[in-house]
């Protein structure tokens, strides 16, 4: 690559600035620590969301929030992750990879923004009765949430830590404070809400730009474009596999609002709600094991040994979930009552997607082969004709059938080609060994004891 232009090129593995990371454990702890506050604001905010504007404006809320996710995910062609993956591997392209980045992002956001307030106006029947007006509000923070998204990827692959946990708990924080001036104290209703909401969100990616710009205003170089172009290679992969996770994960909402109405997908959103804050932890995992494995030359039993950890962890947190989902119907009122029912059906499949979300890990940072967003489609295909079939006669319940099938395929399929790629017996990835169990406790109790 020898432009005139200011471009840059990927280094040797031997030559690239060497990627240290700090322990896997500490960083879990305190990005899980940060989930909690993040779990905490959540609730918070959706409890008083469903006390004051009912499950119709629940399920409004819901509605506008994963528009504005879909979206993300549909403009963000898999750029963050590929910032993860490409500044893991040689730290010293961080700044130009966030000057090209940051370029992307905006372009991308502005012709989102624009593109989701055209299908608004031209079928709002989609939207179900969700006004025009609110979702052009939303519109508008789109390309400010892509640029923050872009920019914690960054600052996990540096590993800041502590910085990116920080900014990511900001808007939950935000939206809590919202919720509680707006609803509350304020009296206002939704629009008012949502309008706030925005506003908090835009601030936050102004903090991430501002804290970017201080930490590699020394090494900031001009946008090139070669760079960009093996980015968006890798992240055209990626972003596959991401988007087809998302409308497994967010579509079934949209369907639900579409054929049986606000009020049941208003229940579905606090059921689908609590099985995502479930996925926090392995998320979190997952998240910070990504960068670690691309820095490594042979990272397959590493990341088994996670995944049975994870595994184990996972296995307590959802027998715990089942019991606590019974409080639901007390803390929402008496409307979600079956949103116990619906979370219920949805943790096996919590648990079968959070071990594939660890184990996949070893996939991303190694180069993604092809054939892992091919699994993804394929469970895309499966989830989206199930609830097409299903939901109209069956609601929100047969959404969450639906959904724990999927969850179950998909990390099926990872686990037997993970299998067929290293040799390992899939049915052995995901159970613990003795010893493997010993360790991870010994390694808890010293650090409860510690000072």
């Amino acid at each position: 690559m020898s432009d005139a232009a200011a471009t840059v090129t990927i280094q040797p593995a031997d030559e690239a600035m060497p990627a240290v990371f700090g322990s896997l454990a500490s960083g879990v702890a305190l990005t899980f620590m940060t989930r909690l506050v993040i779990l905490v604001c959540t609730i918070g905010s959706s409890v008083i969301v469903a006390h004051w504007l009912g499950p119709e404006g629940t399920g409004a809320l819901a509605v506008l929030n994963v528009t504005v996710a879909l979206a993300l995910q549909l403009g963000s062609a898999g750029i963050p992750s590929a910032t993860t993956y490409f500044v893991a591997k040689d730290r010293s392209l961080a700044a130009a990879i966030w000057t090209d980045a940051l370029v992307f992002s905006v372009a991308a956001g502005v012709l989102l923004a624009l593109g989701v307030i055209v299908i608004a106006n031209i079928r709002p029947t989609l939207f179900n009765g969700v006004a025009v007006d609110l979702i052009t509000v939303v519109a508008v923070s789109i390309p400010f949430q892509l640029v923050t998204l872009i920019g914690l990827n960054l600052l996990l692959a540096v590993d800041r830590i502590r910085p990116m946990n920080i900014l990511d708990a900001l808007p939950s924080f935000l939206v809590l404070l919202n919720t509680i001036g707006v609803l509350v104290l304020w009296r206002r209703g939704l629009t008012t809400l949502v309008w706030f909401n925005q506003a908090a969100a835009i601030i936050v990616s102004l903090f991430v730009m501002a804290f970017l710009a201080r930490l590699l205003w020394r090494t900031a170089k001009g946008f090139g474009g070669k760079l960009l172009k093996r980015m968006l290679s890798y992240g055209l992969k990626f972003y596959v596999c991401i988007f087809a996770g998302f409308i497994i994960f967010r579509l079934d909402l949209l369907i639900v609002n579409r054929f049986r109405g606000a009020q049941d997908a208003g229940v579905y959103a606090i059921a689908s709600q609590f099985s995502f804050l479930l996925i926090m932890l392995p998320g979190v995992i997952a998240s910070l094991l990504f960068p670690r494995v691309a820095a490594r030359d042979e990272p397959a039993a590493y990341a088994v040994e996670v995944t049975r950890h994870t595994s184990f962890i996972m296995l307590v947190v959802c027998l715990g979930a089942a019991v606590a989902s019974f409080a639901l119907p007390l803390v929402y009122g008496a409307r979600f009552a079956d949103a116990t029912i619906q979370f219920l059906i949805l943790l096996p499949g919590v648990f079968f997607i959070s071990l594939e979300s660890v184990l996949v890990q070893y996939f991303t940072g190694t180069g993604l082969p092809p054939i892992i967003p091919w699994l993804w489609v394929i469970t895309v295909v499966v989830n989206v004709g199930l609830n097409l079939a299903l939901v109209p006669a069956f609601g929100a319940r047969a959404a969450a059938i639906n959904s724990t099938i999927s969850y179950a395929l998909i990390c099926l399929l990872v686990a037997a080609y993970f299998g067929h790629k290293t040799g390992r017996n899939p049915l052995l990835i995901f159970a613990p060994r003795t010893v493997e169990l010993r360790t991870m406790i010994a390694r808890l109790q010293r650090r409860a004891f510690a000072k």
